[in-house]
C-alpha cells in the first residue's frame, strides 16, 4: 500500500481578504457572489460544475437541520460526468503539494458544499484497499442512494443489501 501525504484543502469565505497562504483559490459556488468584482477576488479557477445544482441549493436553503440530507444528495450529484471532471481538476490542484482553498459566499462554512468538497478531496488522498485510480474518487459514491460508501449506505439502499447478502422479497 502506497503512503499518500495528507492534502491541504481549506475552506474560506469568498469575502475574506485573500492570503498568500491560500495557495490555489477556487470558487465552488454556482452563482457569482454578490457585491464582488472579479478582479478583486484573486481566483485561480471557478468550478461551477463542482457546485450543487440550483434545485438542490434552493431546497437546502443553508438550513443546518437539512445538512445531512443535503450532503447525501450533493454527493450523488457529484457522480455526474461534468461534476467528476470538475472534481478531477480540484483533486489535481490539491495533489500539487500546495494548499487548495475552496471559496464560497456561504456564511456557515461547516454546513456548506465547500466543506463537503474539502472532506471528499481529503478522503480521496487516503489509500484504498480496493484499488482504483487515485485521481478518481467518484466510485466512492453509491449510484443508488448517493452516500459515500465508506461511511455506509442510506437506509433501504439495495446496494447495501447486495454487499451484506441481505435478500428482500
Amino acid at each position: 500500500m502506497r503512503l499518500v501525504p495528507p492534502l491541504d484543502v481549506r475552506v474560506r469565505r469568498v469575502y475574506d481578504e485573500p492570503s498568500a497562504a491560500d495557495g490555489a483559490r477556487v470558487l465552488v459556488d454556482r452563482v457569482w457572489p454578490r457585491g464582488l468584482r472579479k478582479d478583486v477576488l484573486r481566483l485561480d479557477d471557478w468550478a461551477k460544475d463542482a457546485a450543487p445544482s440550483s434545485g438542490l441549493r434552493k431546497w437546502y436553503g443553508h438550513d443546518p437541520a437539512k445538512f445531512g440530507e443535503f450532503r447525501q444528495r450533493y454527493l450523488g450529484e457529484l457522480a455526474g460526468g461534468p461534476q467528476r471532471a470538475a472534481l478531477g481538476k480540484l483533486r489535481a490542484l490539491a495533489a500539487s503539494g500546495h494548499p487548495l482553498t475552496l471559496l464560497t459566499a456561504t456564511r456557515d462554512l461547516d454546513h456548506s458544499q465547500a466543506a463537503v468538497l474539502a472532506r471528499l478531496l481529503r478522503q480521496s488522498a487516503e489509500p484504498e484497499e480496493t484499488g482504483g485510480e487515485a485521481a478518481c474518487f467518484a466510485h466512492l459514491v453509491c449510484p443508488e442512494c448517493g452516500a459515500v460508501t465508506t461511511e455506509g449506505h442510506r437506509p433501504g439502499c439495495q446496494q447495501s443489501c447486495a454487499q451484506d447478502g441481505t435478500v428482500h422479497g
